[in-house]
C-alpha cells in the first residue's frame, strides 16, 4: 500500500488498534478479534513478552495481506534498524513514542508513514519539518483531549493523533478537539488478559461506534 493510501485511510477509519502481543499465539487470537469488531488499522509494537516481534508482524502481514481493509503496522519503534526490520517484515506505518529524526528519515527513504511521539510544540514542529503527515500525541492520558486544540492553535496545519489513554467514553473529545485519528490499546485488549476475546471484539464495535457518531 502506497505511503498516501496509507495516510488517507487512517484518517477515514480514524481508528488505530495497540496491539501489546503476549505472544504469537495470543496475539493473533487478540488482533482476529479486532478485525472482527471493525478497527482494520493495527499497530503491533515491540514489546512482546515471548517470541519475536518482526517475525509477528510479518506473519500478521502475510495472513492478511488478501484482505484490503486491514492495515498492519508497528509501534513502540525506537530506532531507524528497528523501522527498516518492521518495514521489510510488512509494516505499512511505523509508530514510536518519542522523536527521533533519524528514524522518520529512514522511513522517508521507503515511502512508509512514521508517526513520531511528541509533547512539545518544539517537538511537533521537528516532525512536521522532516516530513512526518501524522503527529502522535503521547501520553494522552498525561496531556488530555486540549493538549489537540493546543497543538493545532499554533500549528493548525499539523494532524494530530492521541495514544494512551484514549477510551470509548472519551474518544468524543480528542477528535472534537481536533484529532484526526486516535490510537487506542488496553482499554480495547483488556478482555484479553482472560481469555476473554469476545470482549475485545464487542468492545472494537463500541469504539467505531463511538467514533462514528462523534463525526456526525
Amino acid at each position: 500500500m502506497r505511503k498516501e493510501q496509507v495516510i488517507t485511510r487512517m484518517k477515514e477509519d480514524c481508528l488505530v488498534a495497540v496491539v501489546r502481543a503476549k505472544n504469537k499465539e495470543q496475539g493473533e487470537k487478540v488482533i482476529d478479534a479486532i478485525i472482527a469488531g471493525g478497527i482494520n488499522f493495527i499497530e503491533i509494537t515491540m514489546t512482546m513478552d515471548e517470541g519475536n516481534p518482526v517475525e509477528f508482524i510479518q506473519f500478521m502481514s502475510e495472513k492478511y495481506r488478501s484482505n484490503e481493509k486491514v492495515v498492519i503496522g508497528a509501534g513502540t519503534v525506537l530506532d531507524p534498524e528497528t523501522a527498516r526490520a518492521v518495514i521489510l517484515a510488512g509494516a505499512n506505518y511505523v509508530v514510536s513514542p518519542g522523536l527521533n529524526v533519524d528514524t522518520i528519515k529512514l522511513c522517508n527513504r521507503y515511502r512508509i508513514p512514521m508517526l513520531p511521539g511528541v509533547m512539545s510544540p518544539t517537538e511537533a514542529i521537528t516532525a512536521l519539518e522532516s516530513g512526518c503527515d501524522i503527529i502522535k500525541v503521547f501520553p494522552g492520558n498525561v496531556v488530555g483531549p486540549g493538549a489537540i486544540s493546543s497543538f493545532k492553535g499554533p500549528l493548525p496545519q499539523g494532524d494530530f493523533m492521541p495514544s494512551g489513554g484514549v477510551d470509548v467514553d472519551n474518544v468524543d473529545k480528542w477528535l472534537k478537539a481536533g484529532a484526526c485519528a486516535v490510537g487506542t490499546g488496553s482499554s480495547l485488549t483488556k478482555g484479553a488478559k482472560t481469555g476473554d476475546f469476545a470482549a475485545v471484539t464487542e468492545k472494537a464495535r463500541e469504539f467505531v461506534e463511538a467514533v462514528a457518531a462523534a463525526r456526525k
